[in-house]
Formats: C-alpha cells, sequence, structure tokens
C-alpha cells in the first residue's frame, strides 16, 4: 500500500506479441471458473485467439482505471482494445468476456461469449472490422451473439 500523496510506478498493461487479444482475469473468487473460461475460449476456435493475464493487481479493475493506465503509457506500448474476464464472465454457462474498447471510443463495451470470441478477436487483431462493428451487432442486452444474432 502507498502513503497518501505517494507517487506509484507507472506499470503498462501486458502487451501481446503476437496476433492474439488480451484476456485480463479480474475476479480471483474461484481459480475452477478460470480454468473452465479458458478451456471454453480455447475450445471455441481452431486456432490460439487469446494471451491470458492472471495477475491480481487487476482484481476488480474497473474499465475506467484500465482507461486511465492506457492514457498514461506511451503511444507504442498503448493496445487498442482487451477482454476482462470478471465476474460476470466467470458465473455465466457461455463466459460472456467483457470486450473494451481503448482506442476509437475509449471505454466503450460490450459482451461476447465465449463461442464468438475466436471471430471477434481474429477480426480485431488484424484490423479487418473495428470494435464498433462489434459492439453495433450487439443484442439489446450489450452482447454480441453473431452478425445474424447468433
Amino acid at each position: 500500500m502507498s502513503a497518501p500523496g505517494e507517487k506509484i510506478a507507472f506499470v503498462p498493461l501486458p502487451k501481446p506479441d503476437d496476433l492474439t487479444s488480451l484476456i485480463l482475469r479480474t475476479d480471483f473468487g474461484d481459480d475452477g471458473a478460470w480454468d473452465a473460461v479458458r478451456i471454453a475460449l480455447d475450445a471455441a476456435g481452431e486456432y490460439p485467439h487469446a494471451t491470458y493475464v492472471s495477475d491480481v493487481r487487476f482484481a476488480a479493475v474497473n474499465v475506467q482505471a484500465l482507461l486511465d493506465e492506457e492514457a498514461a503509457a506511451e503511444e507504442d506500448d498503448r493496445i487498442v482494445d482487451l477482454f476482462l474476464a470478471d465476474a460476470t464472465t466467470m458465473e455465466d454457462p457461455d463466459h460472456p468476456l467483457l470486450a473494451v474498447d481503448l482506442w476509437d471510443e475509449p471505454g466503450r463495451t460490450f459482451r461476447v461469449p465465449a463461442q464468438w470470441f475466436p471471430d471477434v478477436s481474429a477480426n480485431l487483431s488484424i484490423a479487418n472490422m473495428d470494435f464498433a462493428d462489434f459492439a453495433d451487432a450487439a443484442d439489446g442486452s450489450g452482447t454480441f451473439r453473431g452478425f445474424d444474432g447468433g
């Protein structure tokens, strides 16, 4: 814990060095649930689409804190988007990650169930589609279930 007024050293968000999407674990209440999320995500696609980060410094982190952290990063160290494995992800049988835009519309979010994650990740990673393409196609609950409503 830092003392009031003490400057805390900035630590940039981890940046995948490949074409996978960053998934930050923010809920640390159930390691079995985290394992189930990773298994579901890995089973959803033929190729790896995720770089998993399970670091307690991200426990219960909110979107604003992530935006602030990215704003403090050098431009070359910034990431465009990421996915949070939060309490909803852990508890829901579809394991819907919270997708977070950090670049075009910082703070915009939508949910993406594990089965749709490879499509979203691949298209965002190669800039074939924009974050807004998926967010705009989300249903009334804010969840992307494919472009035909899955």
